[in-house]
């Protein structure tokens, strides 16, 4: 026999904690869809849903009622609301308006299809989010309050997690403390017993600690659970997906789409020494003595500027692949089979005049680079963007026409290489004086998409390089333009299609992250007839204590390369600093422009909490048309201000419902009666207390304040009522006794201990551990 649903007071705990859990798990949406609108619509939704439920529940025992009312509900609101002809309400469903709903949800299905990470807030979307939103509370309504199973509640959650897994945008961790706490306080309130006083406080104790641990360990473990693959996706690069698996980059970049969460996986750790220095450690600490003298000896004669510091940001980068071919929507590239064997002490360069040449100090400042690869699946080394060699066991070739390094294999854990990269001392003087160059096959780097807005395309650079005297100056300015906190808003999230052409679309909505940068600069230098391509790979890592660098797959990037005569492929930064960090020094038009060495300090003074990572991260300036980020804190203080709206409410409709009901149902309601009725006269028990012990204490109180007895029928009916009590919570048949019985003893205890109290003027309270 199944148990009967749940009645009461107990019922409509039951329906404010269904609400208050369809409320949180509704909240793991919200990175799939921009805007807020929907997120009310649908609260107030199931809100009225459960209303509807919630009083049916009070006015029958039958266990299906509730649920189908609330699906009647439901569905005359959803036809109201979405199948109303436009511009004018409507209050009564008819044929038309079923069909115009209709109409709407297959809208919104189309909506969904066609539409990219964030989906926008329209209506035909938000209907099916309120359709979803109350299946799943009139689901856990039926499994918590009519078949008395909470824990099955969970699978009805789960659904609207399950978008958000499986595209890879988790809303992250608040929505996670609040989906936990309120399921676990479905299985408390489900554990609790019917007749529910012995034991309470330790077990509101219990529930509460053991609600707040789980809470606390939703919000320590939820940032690394959502790093893990399953949970979060990459668009660049495109990670693998097994549970610690290996890392890849994607060679198919599609601007369309929004890049989620990048794994915390360690790629890459490496060591960068200078290999001038002295590895004596006596020698070094000399030298290290003479320079600190010598800089601080202020009559000193000035001499040459200081050769740069050998470490990760002057090395810069390392790029895995370059890509040429772009249609508009797609970058694509195809593998060159012809691979050549290089000379390990001979440099690799996209400049022909340094391939194969020997490394020179005097051509720039040596760095030597020692690589271990982690967990990095990839058939490309990542490799300095500057002239480097490379030793590296295993089969390997070299691509020249991209400067690549490719093998026949991917690259495994525990892999070794080593790099002596020779950085040049790169200014802006340097490319002022210098024009366009030809790469090998350069119509694959000039060559732009035929797309429905490349005339505003190019027409938008002309406007923007009017002033320019030279191609690096034309560069700089469109690298300046996109990286302005006041033009562009850095955002993993790419918002819809609005044309063919994605590089418009970017450069109209201003939000993008590194590929939609990289791209848009690339493609405007075409029109300006400077060859470009994209470079994919990794920025430079975070410094440990021991020197190594560490590189995560959060520091994958994309940025562009420009092509200039005599210099080869010079690399420019239009991702703003807040994921980027500083441009390269010859391309930074404020700072450092005329020093000599190449010091591109990606990351700068970040420190690790403020390296690169998958959250948007929005300047201070960002444009009106763009879409604010939304704290899931503030999410969750909308949540607790609902929450204590719909629980003020609830205490009115108990209190209510008490009033208009005075008759007991069943024998705990009237012990519980009687013990409320005793409290006004100040006689109380605990809830240690058994029934036949509440029936001497109850005498003995009586005894101490009134110096008399109880009346003999008010005595009968306490001691019926305490066993009716005990046989019913221990007896394995209890026998049934009717409302009215039940309430005549109650009345009949209450009026018999108030005379036998007024008996005497003494009114000292008769309170008992």
């Amino acid at each position: 026999m199944s148990p009967a649903p749940e009645q009461g007071a107990r019922a409509v705990v039951g329906a404010v904690l269904c609400v208050l859990a369809t409320w949180a798990s509704l909240l793991a949406l919200t990175g799939l869809v921009a805007g807020s609108r929907w997120v009310a619509v649908a609260c107030v939704s199931v809100l009225v849903v459960a209303a509807a439920a919630a009083l049916t529940r009070a006015a029958t025992r039958r266990w299906w009622a509730p649920t189908a009312v609330g699906g009647a509900v439901a569905l005359v609101g959803l036809v109201l609301r979405y199948g109303a002809p436009p511009g004018r309400p409507q209050f009564l469903p008819d044929v038309d308006a079923v069909g115009r709903a209709w109409a709407t949800a297959r809208q919104g299905v189309v909506v969904v299809n066609e539409s990219f990470v964030p989906m926008p807030d329209v209506r035909p979307g938000e209907m099916l989010l309120v359709v979803g939103a109350l299946a799943v509370y009139l689901l856990l309504d039926a499994a918590v309050l009519a078949l008395r199973f909470p824990a099955v509640g969970g699978l009805p959650l789960l659904a609207l997690w399950i978008p958000a897994i499986v595209l890879g945008f988790p809303a992250g961790a608040a929505p996670m403390f609040w989906t936990a706490a309120a399921y676990l306080a479905l299985l408390a309130y489900g554990a609790a017993p019917l007749h529910a006083q012995a034991g309470r406080t330790q077990r509101i104790g219990t529930a509460a600690t053991a609600a707040v641990a789980l809470a606390g360990t939703s919000m320590i473990a939820g940032p690394p659970l959502m790093d893990a693959p399953g949970w979060a996706s990459v668009a660049l690069p495109t990670f693998g997906d097994g549970p610690v698996g290996p890392l890849e980059l994607s060679d198919d970049l599609d601007l369309r789409e929004s890049l989620g969460t990048r794994s915390a996986q360690v790629v890459l750790t490496y060591r960068v020494s200078d290999p001038s220095r002295p590895t004596d450690p006596a020698t070094d600490d000399a030298a290290a003595e003479d320079t600190g003298a010598a800089t601080a000896d202020p009559s000193a004669t000035p001499t040459a500027a200081p050769t740069p510091a050998v470490d990760a940001r002057l090395v810069g980068p390392l790029r895995a692949f370059t890509m040429s071919t772009f249609d508009g929507r797609l970058w694509e590239r195809t593998d060159n089979e012809a691979l050549e064997v290089w000379d390990p002490a001979s440099l690799l360069a996209s400049d022909p005049n340094l391939l194969g040449t020997s490394p020179d100090p005097a051509a720039g400042t040596l760095a030597q680079v020692d690589l271990v690869v982690g967990a990095l699946r990839e058939r490309r080394l990542p490799v300095s963007t500057f002239p480097r060699t490379l030793a590296v066991d295993g089969q390997w070739g070299y691509d020249a026409l991209r400067d690549e390094v490719v093998g026949q294999r991917s690259t495994g854990d525990g892999l070794t290489y080593s790099m002596l990269v020779q950085v040049p001392r790169l200014t802006a003087e340097d490319l002022e004086a210098t024009g366009v160059g030809t790469p090998t096959d350069a119509e694959q780097y000039t060559a732009l998409p035929a797309t429905e807005h490349a005339e505003e395309i190019a027409a938008l650079t002309a406007e923007l390089t009017a002033d320019a005297d030279n191609p690096y100056e034309q560069a700089l300015d469109l690298q300046t333009w996109l990286r302005s906190a006041a033009n562009f808003t850095y955002d993993t999230r790419v918002p819809p299609a609005r044309s063919t052409d994605a590089v418009w679309d970017f450069l109209e909505d201003r939000r993008g992250y590194c590929v939609q940068f990289a791209t848009a600069m690339a493609m405007m230098a075409r029109t300006l007839e400077i060859p470009s391509r994209i470079g994919v790979g990794f920025l430079p890592g975070e410094r440990t204590q021991d020197d190594t660098y560490v590189v995560t797959g959060r520091l994958a990037h994309a940025w562009p390369e420009l092509y200039f005569d005599g210099l080869g492929w010079v690399r420019f930064e239009p991702t703003p600093a807040s994921q980027s960090g500083p441009p390269p020094v010859w391309a930074d038009p404020f700072t450092g422009i005329s020093a000599p060495g190449s010091i591109p300090d990606e990351i700068g003074a970040n420190q690790p909490g403020s390296l690169p990572s998958a959250a948007a991260t929005a300047p201070s300036g960002a444009l009106p048309t763009a879409v604010e980020e939304q704290s899931p804190w503030a999410a969750a203080a909308i949540t607790t201000g609902l929450v204590l709206l719909v629980a003020g409410a609830a205490l009115v409709v108990l209190l209510l419902v008490r009033r208009r009901r005075r008759r007991v149902m069943t024998p705990e309601d009237a012990w519980t009666a009687l013990r409320r009725e005793l409290a006004r006269a100040d006689v109380r028990w605990s809830d240690a207390t058994s029934p036949r012990g509440v029936v001497r204490q109850v005498e003995r109180s009586i005894g101490v304040r009134a110096g008399g007895e109880l009346d003999g029928s008010a005595r009968e009916a306490l001691d019926r009522l305490a066993r009716v009590v005990e046989q019913t919570r221990y007896a394995p048949s209890p026998a049934d006794h009717s409302p009215e019985e039940l309430d005549t003893l109650v009345h009949e205890i209450g009026d018999g201990v108030r005379a036998a109290l007024a008996r005497d003027g003494a009114r000292t309270p008769a309170t008992t551990a």
